[in-house]
């Protein structure tokens, strides 16, 4: 019974285990707040696939995944795709290219980079974290910088909705979780719980986009956890009948 409930042990740590290791790895730790990942809900991953077509595909592509794909998983028929989520491409076979041409290295001073792993690269806290920490800085070329990327050169595209934050140094701790580091001298469209649930939106897209078999993976991985604990009492019960008459 002891073995038993040992390897029951096991298994539910494997799966917690194994199930959360590559974000936490990829995401290098604690540095960025938590983010939970979320990509069973499939209206936010449909908001989230909307607002990076808006927002983020005019400079950034997500080269390893194609229109079609996109649409089956989020429950898009080829009409709402062409209608609502193809500007670069008429075909739904096709990759999601970027309208930005190769002359916009000499822009911004390099190529926005793909973002088809960005999320599974860089960890989901990360991209989250990122896309709050936009803040006003006179001495950049494009007015803002950011703490989680300092001297990135993507400019906020994200300033009609957050509006502007300026960078609050050695501020006391706001409300005994850390200090505030920022605070908002222009207002946006959106108040600021608002939009914490858009950029929510937009990384679990990011996530599902860096490996759109995520849920059946995770879903696979469950149900073969769930045998293998039904099994194993199974083959202990057996081995001890086949040994019961050879000591």
């Amino acid at each position: 019974m002891k073995l038993i409930k040992a390897a029951a042990a096991l298994l539910i740590g494997l799966a917690t285990g194994v199930l959360t290791a590559p974000a936490a790895l990829a995401s290098g730790g604690g540095d960025h707040p938590y983010f939970r990942v979320d990509t069973g809900n499939l209206a936010g991953l449909q908001r989230g696939a909307r607002d990076f077509m808006s927002y983020c595909a005019g400079c950034h592509s997500l080269k390893y995944l194609r229109y079609n794909r996109m649409a089956a998983d989020l429950g898009l028929s080829e009409e709402q795709l062409k209608a609502n989520l193809m500007f670069t491409s008429d075909k739904p076979g096709d990759t999601i290219a970027t309208a930005m041409p190769n002359e916009s290295a000499d822009w911004f001073g390099a190529q926005p980079p793909d973002l088809s792993l960005t999320a599974r690269a860089r960890g989901p806290e990360w991209v989250s974290d990122y896309l709050q920490s936009f803040y006003l800085d006179p001495s950049r070329p494009l007015g803002v910088n950011n703490t989680v990327l300092p001297g990135a050169s993507m400019p906020h595209v994200l300033w009609e909705l957050q509006g502007f934050q300026a960078k609050v140094e050695h501020a006391a701790a706001a409300d005994g979780h850390g200090a505030k580091k920022f605070e908002l001298v222009q207002k946006g469209k959106l108040s600021e719980e608002e939009y914490k649930k858009f950029v929510a939106d937009l990384t679990n897209f990011l996530v599902y986009a860096a490996e759109p078999a995520r849920n059946k993976r995770i879903s696979t991985g469950w149900n073969v956890l769930i045998f293998l604990f039904i099994l194993f009492p199974i083959v202990y019960l057996l081995k001890k009948e086949y040994w019961k008459d050879i000591h």
